[in-house]
């Protein structure tokens, strides 16, 4: 990827359509500038604002409805590689009924990772995807005992804590709210830590899910 991006490759990067950046950029909510008049983005202020935009703390606690995460959608999981857990998580959803196509999911999924890795620090991984065959917001998540071999992370710590989310493409706010939400929550030093050493999926899932 370019160091500096054109609003084409913007929009590539984030899945959202050319409009919704440059409309993102006239508002200044979306660091860039002009030249001439044509738009410019640094990759850096990019994933800056992206990292940002998932560490907003937002109004509630937690995932805030039990329909896009439950108990049979958490892995405990001991070692592992990433391919393998992001394979397994997309299978988990692959067999919800919102999701309507799951090699469609499996590739959006990778495709996201191989743009930017979506460890976002602190021991956390959050692929995440909006795709036209999702019909609604889901989520699946990996415990992982050991880190997972492969993960890249923010700020270098191992990833042991994966929440994959799908949603449908026109989901933007609330895909937002959800990944601002969970990444949010797990920033708690004492939720992680209760996450990971939890053998139960129904203690994870209340841990996550907000009251």
């Amino acid at each position: 990827m370019h160091e500096i991006m054109t609003i084409e490759e913007v929009a590539a990067y984030l899945r959202v359509s050319e409009r919704t950046v440059y409309d993102w950029a006239q508002k200044g909510d979306l660091p860039g500038g002009k030249l001439g008049t044509t738009w410019r983005f640094k990759r850096e202020d990019v994933e800056n604002w992206v990292n940002s935009r998932l560490s907003t703390k937002p109004v509630s606690g937690g995932v805030t409805s039990g329909a896009v995460l439950s108990e049979d959608r958490i892995l405990l999981l001991d070692s592992t590689d990433k391919k393998t857990v992001l394979t397994r998580l997309v299978d988990l959803l692959a067999d919800t009924p919102v999701v309507k196509n799951r090699d469609a999911l499996l590739k959006g999924i990778m495709d996201r990772e191989e743009l930017m890795s979506t460890g976002i620090g602190f021991g956390i991984g959050v692929p995440h995807v909006r795709i036209d065959s999702v019909g609604d917001l889901v989520m699946a998540v990996a415990v992982c005992k050991q880190p997972v071999v492969g993960y890249a992370s923010l700020d270098g710590e191992p990833v042991r804590i994966v929440c994959m989310l799908a949603a449908r493409s026109d989901q933007h706010t609330k895909y937002i709210r959800t990944l601002s939400s969970i990444s949010s929550r797990l920033k708690d030093p004492d939720i992680r830590e209760k996450i990971i050493s939890s053998d139960d999926p129904a203690t994870v899932c209340k841990l996550l899910i907000s009251e």
